[in-house]
């Protein structure tokens, strides 16, 4: 079976347990271990620790055909692979197996770096880090935990045990490492079956279990983990408009106005916005086609097409939805079509760290000669 007949799979069971998942806000527990036996978890894990070597561009196809059918899946799974991408990068020497785990589906990962602290500056953890032998003690509230609670690893940030100011390590920690707790529940607008609970970290982790060198955690979010996340957030908006789109358009083609004996889409305005709403969803797919391929063969060109694709593909999507709602009017409103579900989904991304107001930000510091940070 090759990813695409695995995907399919998943997507059936993701897409007839979304409305359950989003109406009574529970964990995806159905297509999580659906992922889990497809082979997806590991699909841009290097074949040799068991995974599918594919690239950026199979990953956010199959990251935006799970956002058409669940929004929480694709959360779940974007966040997985991000936390692979830099276990891949430095896998922690203390923790051998780990990788193949990651690759094989017996380990679904995540990350936890959002601090109430720092809020959606991740990159800058106000959490304290010091060394303890040969364990680092670390004590750190974090936010926004995607999968907290049902996650096997979580690769967590904290100040530098170095004591530099700036420095950041990242760490690797089982779900029952002792001082590793869900700190409160988890109830969204939108997004509401992906756990995205805060945790809490008053724990001493051995320093084996760190990714790379000592104070080298900066270096690895900007470089790895962010244009991993960029993409694949983009590619979750991009899904979430693409399913209000397909349901915005089947309704406007059947649904009929009896006085005047014919359909919705009948009408020019109904006409234009489809069409805008088209006409976005292309464009859009078309720059994260573009910015996954520069991901894949890295130029000059490629960090700005990071800093840009998220806050693109995230205000479309508010866009787009809203004009979904708009266009089909009650039958939206009233849970008739999937397009409300989209639309509160779809409300995250831009709040996302790192949020589109801040990606405008750094693009803009970028084309203008300025340091980021």
């Amino acid at each position: 079976m090759n990813f695409h007949e695995a995907l399919g799979q998943v997507i059936e069971i993701a897409r007839q347990n979304a409305e359950r998942v989003d109406t009574e806000g529970v964990f995806p527990a159905e297509a999580v271990d659906a992922l889990r036996g497809s082979g997806l978890l590991g699909l841009v894990m290097p074949e040799e620790v068991g995974g599918l070597g594919c690239g950026p561009v199979e990953f956010t196809e199959v990251v935006s055909e799970l956002a058409s059918a669940c929004g929480s899946t694709a959360m779940i799974y974007l966040m997985h692979t991000a936390a692979a991408v830099v276990v891949a990068d430095a896998p922690p020497p203390g923790m051998p197996d780990l990788l193949s785990g990651m690759a094989k589906g017996a380990v679904l990962g995540t990350l936890a770096f959002s601090e109430k602290g720092s809020r959606s500056h991740f990159w800058a953890p106000v959490s304290s880090a010091s060394l303890n032998g040969g364990s680092v003690s670390v004590q750190a509230d974090k936010s926004w935990v995607t999968s907290a609670g049902f996650a096997d690893i979580y690769v967590v940030t904290a100040g530098s045990s170095s004591g530099t100011a700036g420095e950041v390590d990242l760490f690797a920690m089982p779900r029952d490492s002792a001082g590793l707790t869900v700190a409160g529940p988890w109830v969204g607008l939108g997004l509401r079956g992906n756990a995205s609970a805060p945790m809490r970290i008053d724990s001493s982790i051995p320093i084996a279990n760190r990714l790379g060198d000592q104070g080298a955690g900066f270096a690895m979010m900007m470089n790895t983990v962010l244009p991993w996340f960029n993409l694949g957030n983009a590619a979750v908006s991009l899904g979430l408009s693409a399913a209000a789109n397909t349901a915005a358009i089947s309704h406007v083609g059947s649904a009929r106005l009896e006085h005047q004996d014919e359909a919705l889409s009948a009408l020019p305005t109904i006409r234009a916005q489809i069409a805008r709403m088209g006409i976005s969803l292309a464009a859009q797919r078309a720059f994260l086609a573009h910015a996954a391929r520069s991901v894949s063969a890295p130029d000059e060109s490629t960090m700005l097409n990071v800093l840009a694709v998220k806050a693109s593909a995230n205000d479309a999507a508010l866009v787009i939805t809203d004009t979904a709602m708009r266009v089909c009017g009650g039958a939206a409103f009233s849970k008739h079509l999937p397009i409300e579900r989209a639309f509160r989904d779809a409300r995250a991304g831009s709040v996302m760290a790192p949020t589109a107001d801040v990606l405008y930000d750094f693009y803009g510091k970028a084309v203008s000669g300025l340091p980021l940070f």
